[in-house]
């Protein structure tokens, strides 16, 4: 798996329109916090247990249209959850994997903030909220 910053990403995403850009928040995260512009929501895990989506490949795999060797983009808030997702994918054979690197939102600050140091929010790239 390859990570990407936010500002790689997006435009490795404009120079591969074949790219497919996957959200794996859960749904509270992709809707009301807001989401990068074009990212397809398929959930990771999903509250309020926290479990593991089991349709999770299956529904990338559908997106991918079953073509393994597609390159697959994913952002989570802050790029960990959303590496963990890509090794799962790796595992199930797709074959480029893409991490956003802080994600979303971005790391914390000393304050304890999201979206004050980086991410995709932070960089100014294209993203809408429902």
């Amino acid at each position: 798996m390859q990570h990407l910053l936010p500002r790689e990403a997006h435009a490795f995403i404009g120079q591969h329109p074949d790219a497919l850009f996957i959200d794996r928040r859960s749904d509270a995260e992709y809707f009301f916090v807001g989401h990068a512009t074009g990212a397809n929501h398929v959930a990771w895990r999903e509250a309020p247990d926290w479990e593991l989506n089991p349709n999770f490949i299956s529904e990338v795999r559908k997106l991918a249209a079953h073509v393994t060797d597609r390159p697959v983009v994913l952002i989570c808030r802050s790029g960990r959850r959303s590496a963990e997702a890509g090794l799962s994918l790796e595992q199930a054979g797709f074959t480029q994997v893409y991490n956003v690197a802080h994600g979303f939102e971005g790391d914390l600050n000393a304050e304890r903030q999201r979206g004050k140091l980086n991410g995709w929010r932070f960089d100014g790239l294209p993203w809408e909220q429902f």
